[in-house]
């Protein structure tokens, strides 16, 4: 029989705690230093807004795949002329885009919740910084999407 040790609640974290050595995902990233524990706070910056991008991506996609289309077959598209987009049958490439993008999007998000689940609070506000910056960069194109 082989023992497995299992994490007990007296060693996880409850409450928000400073630490420059918390590993974000794994033991194998733990920063030893204080600019690795920086770097580690960029990362996660850049990451939150990188999902902020993918979410504008994704709430446009069809607008997105009907530009595509468009260009294919040497049409003329102005993507923001339009509230919304033309529909379209459905069409299995499209249904397999839209199930990987989905995909990213919950990888993404979740990796960013066990970043923020470590309770390191440069940690929270790293990923509170991306969104922001990510917003101020990608919020005009969720903004005209209907679903947020």
């Amino acid at each position: 029989m082989s023992s497995t040790t299992m994490m007990g609640m007296d060693d996880m974290r409850m409450t928000f705690f400073f630490s420059s050595t918390t590993p974000p995902f794994s033991t194998n990233w733990t920063p030893n230093t204080t600019g690795q524990y920086a770097g580690t706070c960029i990362f996660l910056i850049a990451f939150a807004a990188v999902f902020r991008a993918l979410l504008a991506v994704r709430v446009n996609f069809s607008l997105l795949m009907t530009a595509v289309d468009m260009h294919r077959n040497r049409g003329v598209y102005e993507p923001y002329q339009n509230e919304k987009a033309p529909q379209h049958s459905w069409r299995a490439k499209d249904a397999i885009l839209t199930g990987f993008m989905d995909l990213v999007l919950a990888a993404v998000a979740y990796l960013l919740m066990i970043a923020v689940m470590t309770m390191n609070v440069g940690y929270f506000l790293s990923v509170l910084a991306g969104v922001f910056v990510g917003s101020v960069m990608f919020g005009r194109f969720i903004a005209n999407a209907a679903a947020h």
